[in-house]
């Protein structure tokens, strides 16, 4: 495939583990003239049968097109990729996970070489990319030039979003939802350690328990409305005096079930903290502030 056999921009793909492999078939799928480096050559080999120009170099690969996508390990593997590149008039697309810091780092690197710079976090699995309707999107921060003049190739695989013009903004929604997540995962794990003590069966609780979660999610729209307002009492349906009793009900059965609270104690602590500073008729709004530093 090369540019005289497809209308559609050409790009470079650099990393091609589960999630890089994945970005290129959506793109090789969708017609676009690809060239792609891996550090093992092995897993570029597939991605030849269905297309796809393969770099001996990341250099090359980079020389190869004017947008460079980038989907490696970590920062250290992206600035040892990159080492020996002219990047001079590229546009550099990082979908790399990495913090904020790191986010504005490469921003100011990628300058420094001549490079205009998008960083992006990918919300997504690899089953998710390419398939429409599946959920998964990619937020983008850095270069709005950049984010427009690229915006149909790199919607091609997922959903886009563009969050701010500050090259960490990106790093730090896709952390900060990706905390979140993780608080789920800590409560699911407590939930199905629980009904195991008690003998039910985990592929009945399931539909419950999703159902639940799925009800109180828009609770954080409300959080968000305390926080914006400073009213953290605003709405409140089940206040931390009440949370905070009830909680002990929470640990109790976590001893009589033999499970251990560790994954609940940090939160209840916190919520203890908060209470104990005379903000009973609050909801959970009041922890941001202990988290805060």
């Amino acid at each position: 495939m090369d540019d005289d056999t497809s209308d559609k921009p050409r790009l470079t793909l650099l990393g091609l583990g589960a999630m890089g492999s994945a970005l290129a078939r959506a793109w090789l799928a969708a017609g676009h003239p690809l060239t792609v480096w891996n550090r093992g050559p092995g897993r570029a080999a597939p991605l030849a049968a269905e297309g796809a120009a393969v770099a001996r170099t990341a250099a090359g690969a980079v020389a190869a097109s004017g947008l460079v996508v980038v989907c490696l390990l970590d920062h250290a593997s992206v600035d040892e990729a990159l080492a020996g590149a002219d990047l001079r008039g590229k546009d550099l697309v990082d979908l790399t996970t990495g913090t904020p810091a790191q986010a504005r780092a490469r921003a100011a690197w990628a300058e420094d070489r001549g490079a205009r710079f998008l960083d992006g976090g990918v919300m997504a699995v690899p089953p998710m990319i390419g398939v429409p309707g599946s959920g998964g999107y990619v937020l983008y921060s850095g270069s709005r030039a950049v984010f427009d003049a690229h915006h149909d190739v790199l919607a091609v695989p997922a959903g886009t979003r563009y969050v701010g013009q500050d090259p960490g903004s990106a790093a730090l929604h896709d952390v900060a939802l990706l905390s979140a997540m993780t608080g789920m995962f800590a409560g699911v794990s407590h939930s199905f350690a629980l009904i195991r003590g008690g003998g039910l069966p985990p592929g009945e609780f399931a539909p419950l328990l999703v159902g639940w979660l799925t009800a109180m999610a828009p609770y954080a729209y409300r959080v968000a409305d305390q926080l914006e307002s400073g009213d953290y009492a605003k709405g409140v349906t089940s206040s931390l005096a009440m949370m905070v009793q009830g909680n002990a009900t929470l640990l109790r059965t976590a001893e009589e079930q033999g499970v251990s609270a560790e994954l609940l104690t940090p939160f209840t602590a916190l919520m203890e903290r908060r209470l104990a500073g005379g903000h009973g008729d609050e909801g959970t709004a009041g922890v941001i502030d202990l988290l805060t530093r």
